[in-house]
Order: structure tokens, then C-alpha cells, then sequence
């Protein structure tokens, strides 16, 4: 077996100089660790205060992880409807996410590959939806799911977020960077469309699919506004409207931070199961982008 080629002597020292000095990687390191202390600070400040009882808070006596209980989080879950809030928010959250994913895909494919009539002008009309303000939109969408009777529904909640913008624009990108030899392969062996968009878009969309769909149920999880208007009553409320009714029923504050963390620990379950497709599918967007 030949030997592996050394690197030219007058290149070691240029890729020496590149490379950070001891104390270069010390300082990154303070800094690393200084912005992580101040990241997670909050969550923890939220866990510990909502493990303690119900009396004033002094800091930073407060926040020393002593005299805990979960008696908070007992009464939270005995006295409020937090199970059904958090089916609702899944239902919200998983529906909204699959449906999007699946027509995102879909629209960005079509644009991204297909030839036909009026396509860029239809593309960029439909993109033109981001640069109109959420709120601007609301109230309309609001008379028109109130019309269609989908007040105080949970189909009313989900469908108005189905046409995502920014979800057809990502997959769109992402769509034109795969090689069209494998498209045209694939028409010459007799797959119809249906069958390329399932076996070779799909397949080869995962990473990105897994960034957007962290996204979006992120985005959904944590949406207050669209559920609060829409839901009337308590067995339609998600926790973001349920734990700020909280607030209204002046319960203590260890019982409004359990609620957050309860509403916390799913969305970061998520990110934990799928972190390694999310690091993936957001670096792959931004080179296929």
C-alpha cells in the first residue's frame, strides 16, 4: 500500500498559521461557556421557581434548587384542563405539520421542476403572501372561517395555516439543486409522477423536511394568537391559551411556570429525537439554497 503523500513543507506552515493559537482557544471556550450559562439560565430559573412553594421571591435565595416539590405541578394537572390542552396542541402542532410538509413538498416540486403556463408569475404572486403582516390577514380569515362555521373548531384552527409561504419557497430551492438526470432516468424507465415525487423527491428532501418540520411545529406549538381567537370555549383552547388563563385566574406563580414547563418538555423531547436530521437538513438547505 503506498504511502499517503505528506503535505508540501511550505504548506505546513501556512495551515499552522491558520489554525488558533492556545490562548485563541481558550477565550473561545470562556465565551462559549459564558453564552450557554446565559441561555439555559431562564430554563432553569422557570424549573426551579416552579418547584417551589407558593410564597414571594427573593432573589437570588429564589433560585437555589432548595425546599422543592412538585405540588405545583399536581394541582396544575388536578385542577386544569392541561391533558386536553396538550391533545389539542398536538393535534394543532402534528396535523398542521404533516399537511404542510405534504403540500410544501408537492407545490415546491412543481415549481421547481415542471414547465408550465405562468409558473415564475404564480410562484412569486404566491411567495408575495410573506411580505403581508400576519394581523393584516386576520380578520378576514377570521369572518371567512366564522362563515364556513369553523369557529370553536378544531379543523377551523388547522386549515387557515395549511398555505405556508416560506415552506413552498424553502422546498422550491432546495427541489432545484437536485440533478434533472435523475428525473429524466426515471421518466425513460416509465414511473409515472406520483411515483418520482414518492421515491426520489421525497427520499432525497428528508433532511430539509426535517429542519422545516421541526419549524413549523415549533411555530404551531408555541402559537397564541390564531388559537386564542378561534378557540370559544375551554375543550378547544392549546396550553399557550390555557396556561395564559393562569394569569386571568390569578393563580401563584410556581403554578404558572409548571404549566410552562409541561408545555416546554414536548417541543424539546422533539429536538432531541430529531437534532441530527434538524443540524443536517439546516445545513443542506443553506447549500442547496
Amino acid at each position: 500500500m503506498a504511502a499517503p503523500e505528506r503535505a508540501p513543507r511550505r504548506n505546513r506552515g501556512r495551515y499552522r498559521a491558520l489554525e488558533p493559537s492556545r490562548g485563541g482557544k481558550i477565550l473561545r471556550g470562556v465565551l462559549l461557556t459564558l453564552a450557554s450559562i446565559v441561555t439555559i439560565f431562564p430554563f432553569y430559573a422557570m424549573v426551579v421557581l416552579a418547584l417551589k412553594p407558593p410564597v414571594a421571591v427573593k432573589f437570588p435565595e429564589s433560585l437555589l434548587p432548595t425546599d422543592l416539590s412538585f405540588d405545583a405541578f399536581k394541582h396544575v394537572l388536578a385542577a386544569q384542563d392541561v391533558g386536553r390542552w396538550t391533545v389539542n396542541t398536538l393535534i394543532y402542532s402534528g396535523v398542521s405539520v404533516i399537511a404542510v410538509l405534504l403540500l410544501a413538498s408537492m407545490a415546491g416540486y412543481a415549481f421547481a421542476k415542471k414547465r408550465f403556463a405562468g409558473s415564475e408569475a404564480m410562484f412569486w404572486s404566491f411567495l408575495s403572501m410573506v411580505m403581508v403582516p400576519y394581523h393584516v390577514v386576520l380578520i378576514p380569515t377570521f369572518i371567512l372561517m366564522a362563515q364556513l362555521g369553523g369557529v370553536d373548531t378544531m379543523w377551523g384552527l388547522v386549515v387557515p395555516t395549511l398555505a405556508n409561504a416560506q415552506a413552498v419557497f424553502l422546498m422550491r430551492q432546495f427541489i432545484m439543486g437536485l440533478p434533472d438526470a435523475l428525473f429524466d432516468a426515471a421518466k425513460i424507465d416509465g414511473c409515472s409522477e406520483w411515483r418520482i415525487f414518492v421515491h426520489i423527491v421525497l427520499p432525497l428532501c428528508k433532511p430539509v423536511l426535517a429542519a422545516l418540520g421541526t419549524f413549523i411545529f415549533l411555530w404551531h406549538w408555541n402559537d397564541f394568537l390564531w388559537p386564542l381567537i378561534m378557540g370559544q370555549s375551554t375543550e378547544h383552547w392549546t396550553l399557550t391559551v390555557g396556561i395564559q388563563s393562569l394569569q386571568r385566574q390569578l393563580s401563584p406563580l410556581n403554578e404558572i411556570l409548571a404549566g410552562a414547563v409541561i408545555s416546554f418538555i414536548p417541543i424539546f423531547g422533539a429536538y432531541l429525537v430529531g437534532q441530527r436530521h434538524f443540524t443536517e437538513g439546516v445545513t443542506m438547505s443553506g447549500i442547496k439554497g
